[in-house]
């Protein structure tokens, strides 16, 4: 009979995938993919090390898994594990232990421990490998965007945060895995990818002279797969927008005009704190840059508030700054304190109820601007990517995403179906963000 595994992801865009990774892994292997939840004989929990949170829902997860089945093998797997300390050694919870840049080993480690059933652990000095794990996906749990991990580890050392210790050093994944990954996915129907990894902005720093790649010839190289109509970029730095890039970019119709560029304080001092690499002013020129090559481009971001010595003033900088800037989409984090980190040890924290009211400032101004730059797009084309039935006020529409991410619904009666392309005439919103209007 066959053994039964239920999995759990914990965290960002790249442990989803890894996630996706390993199921397929076990999937070839003959094992059965079940739901989490009571009857697996295997759980296996991808953690996550963000923030102290993170850590202690990893934990919550571990033990969720061994009181569903207490006989059933319990796997700890990713970033929590590489920063732990030994803790999870001595937890009964867990039965066997894999670090980064050992999920492609999942069923060789698994097949081992049930010959031997003795606890086991897997994990290496993440900071003193430069190989890059090569794991692969042929399909995923959306039906229509595929993400697509091209990059590992961090470079940056940003004083909040642990990840450069979970994750290492900065590891590029070779162009033609990467091609080969996104023609499977291609033949396979999917039309939109997403390029995201650790510290994406660093994709290709790692490869030898006379090999030297970046994320532009990355893009210009998947932008030449048949079948492939849309792509995506994860999470970005700054600099890597120049007139070079942002030109070249703008010329590939297959480019989505939406980039998430990481600000996290628009406030100099703080983003001195917070050894971020630049500063508020290069960044709006970075913006400027492209809505320069781009018309009218979704620009999001991610920003913290309540940083160690976060004045009202500093605070007042930022919001300042972000209201500038016009974003779509801000993702608000109220600073978390990460033990093992510069800033944890840090004077000046700030209480919960400070960073509380931040955020909520933060909140309000990321509403108004979301509502308009959607406002700003009715009266044009929006070229939709159908995604999921769904029903609204009494009536079924197919819903999906814009090229700039914008949500847009169409009627069912109108024909079309899920991972269909349309044009949208946008012309008013069916409800609170989400458009829709004529196809043409």
């Amino acid at each position: 009979m066959k053994k039964k595994v239920a999995l759990h992801n914990l965290g960002c865009k790249v442990n989803a995938y890894e996630v996706e990774a390993m199921q397929q892994l076990l999937e070839q292997a003959g094992y059965e993919i079940v739901p989490f939840e009571p009857g697996a004989d295997v759980y296996l929990i991808n953690t996550c090390t963000v923030t102290n949170i993170a850590d202690r829902k990893s934990r919550q997860m571990l033990h969720k898994a061994k009181k569903m089945n207490p006989d059933a093998i319990v796997i700890a797997a990713g970033c929590y594990v590489q920063t732990d300390e030994g803790k999870l050694d001595k937890d009964d919870a867990v039965d066997l232990i894999l670090g980064n840049n050992q999920k492609k080993n999942i069923v060789e480690v698994l097949e081992e421990y049930e010959q031997q059933h003795t606890k086991q652990k897997h994990v290496i000095k993440i900071n003193q490998t430069k190989e890059y794990e090569d794991l692969a996906i042929d399909h995923t749990a959306e039906h229509v965007r595929a993400y697509i991990k091209v990059q590992d580890g961090c470079n940056q050392f940003c004083t909040y945060c642990i990840i450069p210790y979970a994750r290492g050093r900065v590891r590029s994944r070779k162009i033609a895995h990467v091609l080969e990954e996104v023609r499977a996915l291609a033949e396979k129907g999917y039309k939109e990818v997403v390029l995201t990894g650790i510290h994406l902005t660093s994709y290709g720093v790692d490869f030898p002279e006379g090999e030297k790649e970046t994320l532009l010839s990355l893009i210009q190289a998947v932008h030449e797969i048949d079948g492939i109509e849309r792509i995506r970029l994860g999470s970005l730095e700054p600099g890597i927008i120049t007139e070079e890039f942002a030109k070249t970019i703008s010329a590939l119709p297959k480019m989505c005009p939406h980039f998430h560029l990481s600000l996290q304080s628009g406030c100099d001092a703080t983003l001195e704190r917070m050894n971020r690499r630049y500063r508020s002013t290069e960044y709006a020129e970075k913006c400027t840059l492209l809505r320069k090559y781009f018309r009218n481009p979704a620009l999001t971001t991610d920003v913290i508030v309540g940083f160690p010595m976060e004045t009202e003033d500093e605070f007042q900088a930022s919001y300042d700054f972000v209201d500038s800037i016009h974003f779509y989409e801000t993702h608000i984090f109220k600073y978390s304190r990460r033990h093992g980190t510069k800033a944890a040890a840090m004077s000046g924290q700030l209480t919960e109820a400070q960073k509380a009211t931040r955020s909520d400032q933060m909140l309000a101004l990321n509403e108004k601007h979301a509502v308009e730059y959607e406002k700003s797009m009715i009266g044009n084309q929006l070229q939709v990517l159908l995604e999921e039935e769904v029903e609204i006020q009494g009536k079924t529409w197919y819903v999906g995403h814009s090229k700039e991410y914008i949500k847009t619904a169409v009627p069912k009666e109108d024909g079309y179906t899920v991972n269909d392309i349309v044009t949208v005439k946008a012309d008013h919103f069916l409800e609170e963000h989400i458009i829709t209007g004529e196809v043409l």
